[in-house]
């Protein structure tokens, strides 16, 4: 049985929307493409449709099984936090006209993951995802940061299959 997946990782914002493509053969990575969508002129919905046209565009050109996004985390500032809730639905929508399945994950969750402690900087998650991929240069922090989502969900896919093939194995004796 061949578990080999395509992961679009997300890391969603209103004025950057970081992307990462990830091919899975098994357990092992191998790096695709990422990039960083820019919405930082005009309006915001001005900027949530660049999300969502943009997002829409590389789902349709990368074919991806599975969307990894990071879920919202509590600003300090409640309009910061609407915002990204709102750019983050917008990269969302994107995925839905596709055959993809969705799975979110908290960011602490991903940084846990990806460096082995939850209050990761960012720069942490940067060279760690170089390190875990060997890319020759660091991606942006953005891009870095979805591709970290998409490594997470690739660790979290390979967890869950060990503990249904335990189980299996358990409820055959």
């Amino acid at each position: 049985m061949s578990d080999s997946r395509r992961i679009l990782g997300i890391d969603p914002g209103s004025r950057k929307t970081g992307f990462g493509v990830l091919d899975f053969a098994g357990d092992t990575p191998s790096y695709v493409t990422s990039g960083t969508v820019k919405s930082a002129g005009g309006s915001f919905p001005d900027r949530l449709k660049q999300i969502y046209s943009s997002v829409r565009e590389i789902v349709g050109e990368y074919q991806p099984d599975i969307v990894a996004i990071e879920s919202v985390f509590m600003h300090r500032n409640a309009g910061s936090a609407l915002k990204l809730g709102q750019a983050r639905s917008a990269a969302l929508c994107a995925t839905f006209e596709f055959d993809v399945e969705v799975f979110e994950y908290a960011p602490r969750e991903i940084k846990q993951a990806i460096v082995g402690t939850g209050s990761a900087s960012k720069e942490q998650v940067q060279h760690m995802v170089v390190r875990l991929l060997r890319l020759d240069g660091a991606p942006a922090e953005d891009a870095a940061d979805a591709l970290a989502a998409a490594l997470c969900h690739g660790h979290q896919h390979r967890v869950r299959l060990s503990l249904v093939d335990g189980m299996s194995v358990a409820g055959s004796r």
